[in-house]
């Protein structure tokens, strides 16, 4: 019985794209996503959102071609078109204007024609709001009103209630506080039709049904949800490697057995020229001899370069399939924070909590509680102001803040110049080297901040941040994880890991609090100003 194979949803074939300056995004990309969910990850500047607004039609193609159906796009700044209402955001504005103005007697017949068959839309609406987790009567609220992740899952709930057949998001979960996370995680286990999400979500990435990666210029696509791409990668890692060792050897034998052939070749023809000396073989049978060995010689030769030649194909072929990913590997000085020392003191001023010693804190909350506005004031040292209603005091000057959209970098100046600012004790070779360890090396220390991608800057500001000098005796890092892609994810856990001072984090991702072992969570409650709510916060 023939096995089915299910039609793509959508095909790429030898699909290019360049931007305007000629610099290229994709070259000839080909693959094809399936039905179901589908989580498409890759490096910063793999050219995933690229990718997205072709299938989306917002981009054309160099060349190439895409097989696609209409395509609902999660917008991407919601909330700056604070006056649209909910409804507008839906997408139902204009058939729910003609039922409300039919239903209060205007028979006009473009009324009508904007009805269509959705007289129930305002019910089905309110159902899918609340489905969502919103509020149903909520379709005349403006934008502005609404938190982002209440924005976003709106326009989620829109694109569902349309009944879109494709559906692509790009980072949905950025800025999202754990509720509505939450509450998207459900939506999207839910989901009918085709999905297509980049994100780096790991938690979001394992409701996939399938994980498409593109790297090197080549799209992948494997059955299943992030964690089975993960296992399908190391095995394939783990099989070029052990390809790469077993070649390795073959070509180091065939240039042994080379060698060895050789040099009995010329022992050979050594003994034939001093016979020919001593006048042992006669002219002509020498002549003879001769002319066979050196045909024989250069058969054998020729046999042994094949090999030899064959050996070391193989070899680049498996070597080409290993990974140069680099991970940050650093060695950092030991900022001098022992266990009693106390770093910061935060939280009601009735029941503060007190961070000490080399401790991992979490500081926890609903989208605005106002956890960015404690971590700026802890920073600028501005506690102990009794207006204010929760403490924010710290204990040491040696505070390293890495914020949300990763500012405070000279766009103008060098990568070396940034990093130079914040270590002007350490010897411009030791600098080097420890920016090497940051992956930043070679010419690209010497280009301009302002120049560089997303994953390039964040590595600066983490550098400048972790090599200054003294060091810092506390981290301060607010939701670090915004727009990274996973191996840079992987570069931030490997560096606080090698980090031996006070770490404060504002993060929604679980996945990474644990990953940079966060013991302690400190929550904040959405009105510090209530007693009742103040007895909320604490250590949780």
């Amino acid at each position: 019985m023939p096995s089915h194979t299910p039609t793509p949803a959508v095909t790429l074939d030898r699909v290019s794209f360049a931007w305007p300056d000629g610099t290229p995004a994709l070259i000839e990309i080909s693959g094809s996503f399936r039905t179901g969910r589908t989580g498409l990850i890759g490096r910063n500047g793999s050219g995933k959102s690229t990718l997205l607004g072709l299938i989306a039609g917002d981009l054309a193609p160099s060349s190439g071609a895409i097989a696609a159906p209409p395509a609902s796009v999660l917008p991407q700044r919601l909330t700056l078109d604070t006056d649209r209402p909910v409804a507008d955001l839906l997408g139902i504005a204009a058939p729910l204007r003609a039922v409300r103005a039919i239903a209060e007697g205007d028979v006009d017949p473009a009324h009508f024609d904007a009805v269509g068959d959705d007289w129930d839309i305002e019910a089905r609406a309110q159902a899918a709001l609340a489905e969502a987790g919103l509020h149903p009567d909520m379709l005349d609220r403006r934008v502005g009103t609404l938190s982002g992740g209440e924005a976003v899952l709106a326009a989620l709930t829109g694109i569902r209630l349309r009944g879109a057949g494709l559906t692509l998001l790009d980072e949905p979960t950025n800025n999202l506080d754990g509720d509505a996370r939450a509450r998207l995680y459900d939506l999207v286990r839910g989901w009918r039709g085709t999905l297509l999400v980049v994100s780096h979500d790991t938690a979001l990435l394992e409701l996939m049904d399938h994980t498409a990666e593109l790297y090197a210029g080549s799209l992948t696509v494997v059955d299943g949800p992030y964690s089975m791409w993960r296992a399908h990668m190391d095995a394939a890692q783990e099989a070029a490697r052990r390809d790469e060792r077993d070649a390795a050897q073959t070509l180091r034998r065939e240039k042994r057995e080379r060698i060895e052939a050789q040099t009995k070749v010329a022992r050979r023809q050594a003994v034939g020229r001093k016979a020919q000396l001593e006048k042992r073989v006669p002219p002509i049978v020498a002549g003879g001899l001769k002319r066979a060995a050196e045909v024989s010689a250069g058969k054998m030769r020729s046999q042994m370069h094949a090999k030899e030649d064959a050996a070391r194909a193989t070899l680049d072929a498996a070597q080409r399939r290993i990974r140069d990913d680099d991970a940050i590997r650093i060695d950092l000085p030991d900022p001098g924070v022992p266990a009693a020392r106390r770093l910061a003191v935060l939280g009601d001023p009735d029941r503060p909590f007190v961070m000490q010693g080399p401790e991992r804190v979490a500081l926890i909350g609903p989208n605005g509680v106002g956890k960015t506005t404690l971590l700026e004031r802890l920073v600028a040292g501005a506690a102990g102001d009794a207006a204010q209603p929760l403490r924010a005091d710290a204990f040491t000057d040696r505070i390293g803040y890495l914020p949300q959209r990763v500012d405070g970098l000279d766009e103008a100046a060098s990568v070396f110049e940034n990093v130079r600012t914040a270590a002007p004790g350490i010897p411009d070779a030791e600098l080097k080297n420890r920016l090497a360890r940051f992956l930043l090396r070679g010419a690209a220390i010497e280009r301009p901040v302002g120049r560089l991608s997303g994953g390039e800057r964040f590595r600066v500001a983490l550098a400048r941040l972790l090599l200054s000098d003294p060091a810092p005796q506390l981290l301060v890092l607010d939701e670090p994880t915004n727009n990274l892609d996973l191996d840079t994810l992987d570069q931030l856990v490997a560096a606080l890991s090698a980090y031996r001072g006070g770490v404060l984090v504002v993060s929604h991702d679980d996945a990474f609090l644990d990953r940079i072992g966060v013991t302690t969570r400190v929550r904040l409650a959405p009105d510090a100003t209530d007693r009742r709510a103040r007895e909320e916060c604490g250590m949780v």
